[in-house]
């Protein structure tokens, strides 16, 4: 028996030595020899290196997600199933997938296709929403470098209208699959094979190095996985739910971003919540990153963050036997500094439910609307009574060392019937309260026309019957 755990990769049962480390990619590629998954960018931006991850759950299935395996870190292979492109290759001819991209002209030079069909069958695997837009934005992680979206959009909607009428059914979307022959058919038996394999957790404490979704931290720093001391919490499943307390839903600081984009209590509590998350990154990316890693990044312009503070959010921390819980807003003490003892881990973010009804608006600007690194972000959750805003907390990124929550200018609209001179009072007062610098992402000057902007919009959003755009810029 291995010493670091067996995995299933396609159909071949794998077991993992020390020499089997670093990223998916590269083990894949070098130590397989399977290298039909591509690299091209190295940090989960352009999904060449697109794979399905599957993961078992208390049902006893697998749980698949097409991720990106330049971030996928060897030592979590462990007790799960990693399918490449050769997995799903049948004997003879093309799967489904394959034959609608081929049908739409869409294949040019092919590097980037091994990642789309991946992509794609993994949306097919996964979505209870077989429209065409759904499948779109599954494939948002995924670029071609030939530039041929005109045809690949059109092997989406012919592959959707014949998905939407073989899986319309109620059934297992595995064995719906097999029977269609997008998988093959020893995906059937990947559940058995794997049933009591190793997928007890790593000691987490002391000095060791603790990975969540390591989405960033593999990118600033690849060779922690080199080191036997990493700790991965995706190994704790008790960190991946989300729960509905009394007064407020605990999210487990395992959960990952796209599992909050679909689940319906956060829908509940903020309505917009899956078209604010749609911003954060891309699929490949959210199916990876987890709450907690993006809060304890502690980036100034991290988006779910500047939502979380927005929302009143506090977090559990844990070390051993003790807990205690920290409202986020006090959690960040200087860039890159957290309020957090040694071996301590988020065990959960709280948001509070009596925000539930309250208006919240989410901005981000930067260079692309989607799948980029924000300029300056922004939420805003607002209390209203007809014109006037009872109650607001104004959080801010991108304009001072940390996620900022900014009280004064929050402060400025509250009890205020809003109008002109208001928003622009507000404005003053957020202006004073920042502090930008000049970097890769713009100017401190225009950081601080970009806070002045957000500003307006949230309440342009809010109150669109009480301001006018014009009167404010």
């Amino acid at each position: 028996m291995s010493d670091r755990g067996v995995c299933l990769v396609n159909d071949q049962l794998v077991e993992l030595g020390n020499g089997d480390r670093g990223v998916a990619l590269a083990w894949l590629r070098e130590r397989r020899g399977l290298v039909g998954t591509k690299e091209g960018c190295g940090e989960g931006e352009c999904g060449a290196c697109t794979v399905l991850l599957g993961e078992p759950t208390a049902s006893g299935r697998l749980a698949y997600r097409a991720v990106a395996s330049c971030l996928l870190p060897v030592g979590e292979l462990p007790g799960r199933h990693l399918v490449t492109v050769e997995g799903l290759n049948p004997p003879t001819g093309l799967t489904p997938v394959q034959q609608a991209l081929v049908d739409a002209g869409a294949p040019q030079c092919g590097f980037c296709f091994p990642g789309i069909v991946m992509a794609l069958t993994g949306f097919l695997l996964t979505s209870d929403d077989l429209s065409s837009h759904a499948a779109t934005v599954a494939l948002d992680g995924n670029v071609c470098r030939c530039t041929g979206y005109t045809a690949i959009r059109r092997a989406v909607d012919a592959l959707c209208e014949h998905g939407a009428r073989r899986l319309a059914a109620p059934g297992d979307r595995a064995t719906q699959l097999i029977q269609w022959g997008v998988l093959p058919d020893w995906f059937a038996t990947a559940p058995a094979r794997l049933r009591g394999r190793d997928l007890a957790p790593r000691t987490v404490g002391g000095d060791r190095v603790v990975m969540a979704g390591g989405t960033d931290l593999i990118i600033q720093q690849p060779e922690l996985l080199d080191d036997d001391g990493v700790a991965f919490l995706s190994r704790r499943p008790a960190l991946a739910t989300i729960e509905r307390e009394l007064d407020h839903l605990s999210l487990g600081g395992g959960v990952t971003i796209e599992t909050l984009k679909h689940d319906p209590d956060v829908r509940d509590l903020v309505p917009d919540a899956p078209a604010i998350i749609d911003r954060f990154a891309s699929t490949l990316i959210r199916n990876r990153a987890t709450v907690a890693g993006n809060l304890v990044n502690a980036s100034p312009i991290g988006d779910l963050t500047v939502l979380l503070l927005a929302l009143d959010a506090s977090l559990v921390l844990v070390e051993g036997g003790a807990r205690r819980v920290l409202p986020l807003g006090e959690f960040y003490l200087g860039y890159k500094q957290l309020q957090r003892r040694p071996g301590e881990v988020i065990e959960s973010v709280r948001i509070p439910t009596g925000v539930k009804g309250d208006a919240v608006s989410f901005e981000k600007i930067s260079q692309r609307r989607f799948l980029d690194i924000a300029s300056v972000n922004s939420a805003l959750r607002a209390r209203l009574d007809g014109p006037v805003i009872t109650s607001a907390t104004l959080a801010i990124g991108g304009v001072a060392p940390i996620p900022l929550v900014a009280r004064n200018a929050a402060q400025a609209l509250v009890g205020r019937v809003l109008d002109a001179d208001v928003v622009r009072e507000a404005a003053v007062a957020l202006d004073r309260e920042i502090a930008p610098i000049d970097d890769v992402r713009g100017t401190a000057l225009y950081k601080r026309e970009l806070a002045r902007r957000v500003l307006i919009a949230h309440l342009l959003r809010l109150v669109p019957d009480r301001l006018r755009h014009e009167e404010l810029v």
